[in-house]
């Protein structure tokens, strides 16, 4: 697809119109960005170190992980240190005006950039499953409660939009944009909102409830701000929230270096899964700014704590989990349940958008095929086979 140019208010709408201030090293970049000399990629040497966007979530581990354990390294690619930003407008800006080359960015959102935007970049692996939630104020235990309340997401298109809007859906309510709810009639009203604010919002009765990653949601539980109301995971199995997305201009570089990096956010993966206690460590010490033990809550396994909200136990949703494999069937339900979400955002591109040329086009699944095949295939990471079936709480196997 040809790309277009894309205006600063475009990136913006992208991450939900949500410009928050990111990390003093994300201003620096922000400064080189403001030129637009890096906006091709093709001003960049061949050996220049790839260069890292992440938001202070859970989300971002295999990418942090990679970094601290010195996996990059020892697949010998230069990467430099990852940069904070502190939404996902910021991210995606940095992204599109070529500032950075990685980052792990919401799915939905990557059809859009690809789609609507022109972005040339492709997604590379599945940066991580489920690892989100529905968190409400501790005073609201029905989720008809939410009735004339405000709830926040991270993005318009993100999973966390569509998988709220059903929730409501379900329980007999509707989801609204631009206006007041009406408790009278079931309207919840929905705001994009950064990560970061989520919890201070909560506590002080602007919102009433935020979907996003966690460590936010056991963050809210540790504080005692909030309560989990539903796993997201236990709405969608195993659904890729976060995936790593890579400049085109990085994987068509001569010297090998997006398969050496998508090697070792493979291996990176593997780590997380096997030793979640030292994952939770490294990323507090070094790279999310959360409370240890809400990073550490978030890394393990949550299901004794929240069995209310959990419908599927059998699923695993309430587990942040990773593997790699981006799933065809996953791209294909996704841009069908992106038709049928409410955004306040351009959605003309999604009409005649096939889900099978989404899959070929943006979802690049060589490198990472490769890259599972070195550490042993994907019975490492539970699965048997390249293709499954989406199972969907109320919609059986799509």
């Amino acid at each position: 697809m040809s790309s277009k140019p894309i205006s600063r208010r475009s990136a913006l709408m992208a991450g939900g119109g949500v410009l928050a201030a990111g990390s003093a090293a994300a201003g620096a970049y922000a400064a080189g960005a403001a030129s637009g000399k890096e906006a091709s990629g093709t001003s960049r040497g061949l050996q220049e170190p790839i260069r890292v966007g992440f938001l202070p979530i859970t989300d971002a581990a295999p990418l942090l992980l990679a970094h601290a354990n010195g996996d990059y390294e020892r697949e010998g690619v230069q990467v430099a240190d990852p940069v904070l930003f502190r939404s996902w407008s910021s991210l995606t800006e940095a992204f599109i005006s070529g500032t950075v080359d990685v980052i792990h960015l919401l799915m939905p959102m990557a059809v859009y950039l690809k789609y609507d935007l022109g972005a040339d970049a492709q997604v590379v692996a599945w940066n991580h499953v489920n690892g989100s939630a529905l968190t409400v104020a501790p005073s609201i235990v029905e989720t008809t409660q939410l009735a004339g309340k405000t709830v926040a997401i991270p993005g318009w298109f993100s999973i966390h939009n569509i998988l709220v809007q059903k929730i409501l859906r379900e329980a007999g309510l509707t989801p609204v944009i631009r206006k007041t709810a009406d408790a009278s009639r079931g309207e919840v009203t929905l705001i994009v909102m950064a990560p970061a604010d989520m919890i201070p919002a909560l506590a002080n009765g602007t919102i009433s409830g935020f979907t996003v990653a966690d460590p936010f949601n056991a963050a809210a539980v540790a504080q005692k701000k909030g309560r989990i109301h539903r796993f997201m995971g236990d709405v969608w199995r195993d659904h890729a929230c976060c995936v790593t997305m890579m400049r085109s201009s990085l994987i068509e570089r001569q010297d090998g270096a997006a398969q050496l990096f998508t090697n070792a956010l493979v291996s990176a993966q593997v780590f997380a899964r096997e030793n979640r206690q030292r994952a939770a460590q490294i990323l507090s010490d070094n790279y999310l700014p959360q409370a240890p033990k809400a990073i550490e809550r978030a890394m393990t396994d949550h299901l004794a704590d929240h069995r209310d909200a959990v419908r599927h136990p059998d699923w695993g949703g309430h587990l942040l989990q990773f593997q790699p494999y981006p799933y065809a069937s996953y791209t294909k339900e996704l841009v069908e349940h992106m038709r049928n979400t409410l955004v306040d955002a351009p959605t003309d591109f999604l009409e005649k958008l096939a889900p099978e040329k989404v899959q070929e086009e943006l979802v690049n699944t060589g490198l990472v095929a490769q890259a599972i095949d070195r550490v042993g295939g994907l019975s490492v990471f539970g699965e048997t086979s390249t293709t499954r079936h989406e199972e969907i709480d109320g919609e059986g196997e799509a």
